[in-house]
């Protein structure tokens, strides 16, 4: 019995040693402009698929792979008229991932570069980045 202590005891001292990735949650953010969907993956298991909306004709959305910068539950645009911005999460400058009260437009290209989701599925969203870590969240967006 003492040994099987003293091994788990051995392992607990080495676990600040291993690597965060080694043993915490990813979560991916991928968001397809062509299909307006957005996929949700914790440890590669998709866990939803939600309409969004993004840049309209003559505006742009930004494309790569990016981490959360910060997060603001309760954003009002600074660049839009003070326009609602519930349960942002900003990945690439002014760019973020919100909720939005135009939820008719959703499927579609609607946004001034942001990407758009329905405010229940923006805050499901904002807690698990919360709760994952921005340090351990991707957001992915393609074409």
């Amino acid at each position: 019995m003492k040994t099987i202590f003293a091994c788990l005891f051995g392992l607990l001292a080495l676990l600040p040693c291993v690597p965060r990735q080694a043993y915490a949650d990813i979560l991916q953010v991928r968001v397809d402009l062509s299909e307006q969907r957005m996929r949700i993956y914790m440890d590669n298991r998709k866990l939803y698929l939600w309409p969004i909306s993004s840049a309209r004709a003559g505006k742009v959305t930004p494309v790569g792979t990016f981490q959360p910068q910060f997060l603001s539950a309760n954003h009002k645009s600074s660049l839009y008229n003070d326009a609602p911005m519930p349960w942002s999460v900003f990945f690439h400058g002014n760019y973020a991932i919100h909720g939005t009260t135009e939820v008719a437009k959703l499927g579609r290209p609607a946004s001034a570069g942001c990407i758009r989701l329905h405010p229940d599925h923006a805050h499901i969203l904002f807690d698990l980045v919360r709760k994952t870590g921005k340090e351990d969240t991707f957001i992915v967006v393609q074409q």
